[in-house]
């Protein structure tokens, strides 16, 4: 009976992750084309989900075209476990689209 409780707890740790994630498009991020990659993380620090314990500042580009993902991963989970909830943590990465060669010749053949 305790290995199906844990079992049930574990997943519905993973299920609810997903709701507590916000993404937000800066400039024309929306509209670049090209492949994702990560640009820059870091990681805030809360003290009973209203105190922030200083401020994260993670890098971005400098054209501001970037998608910012705010999430409250696995490992976040386990550091409020251990603080009983006092010190919480969320993941931030900054996203950023890379564009393809293939894409850059085209647009200049295009204007030629």
């Amino acid at each position: 009976m305790k290995k199906i409780t844990f079992v049930c707890l574990i997943i519905a740790t993973f299920l609810s992750s997903s709701c507590l994630m916000t993404k937000t498009n800066v400039g024309n991020y929306s509209q670049t084309q090209g492949k994702e990659y990560t640009y820059a993380k870091g990681k805030q620090f809360w003290l009973f989900w209203f105190f922030p314990m200083g401020r994260t500042n993670v890098k971005t580009p400098s054209d501001g075209n970037c998608q910012v993902v705010t999430r409250f991963k696995f490992v976040d989970y386990l550091i409020s476990g251990f603080t009983l909830g006092i010190v919480r943590t969320y993941s931030i990465d900054v996203n950023v689209k890379k564009e393809n060669s293939e894409n850059k010749s085209y647009k200049t053949k295009k204007n030629n």
